[in-house]
């Protein structure tokens, strides 16, 4: 049996008026699946004009004051997670 897994996809669209090229559309969460059907996803997606990236919704990382293991989603930013010493600091 395949691991389950909770993704993320962020739907991008070319854009020429931004510097990167291409725009954020949508972020779409998926419950946990298998990587077979979350692979096939993508590809339906992908398209003219259309890049999909794909995450994996959480990750793990170290508590910097205690020491414990914890999840928290891949995009949650530096100075908000209990990993970095900004979150801890006054």
């Amino acid at each position: 049996m395949s691991k389950l897994t909770a993704y993320t996809l962020e739907i991008y669209k070319t854009d020429r008026r931004i510097k990167e090229g291409q725009r954020l559309v949508e972020k779409r969460d998926f419950e946990p699946v298998t990587r077979d059907y979350i692979d096939t996803v993508v590809e339906r997606l992908s398209g003219k004009g259309i890049t999909v990236k794909l995450f994996e919704t959480f990750v793990t990382k170290r508590n910097l004051m205690g020491g414990q293991e914890f999840t928290e989603r891949y995009d949650t930013p530096y100075f908000c997670s209990p990993a970095s010493e900004s979150y801890w600091s006054a």
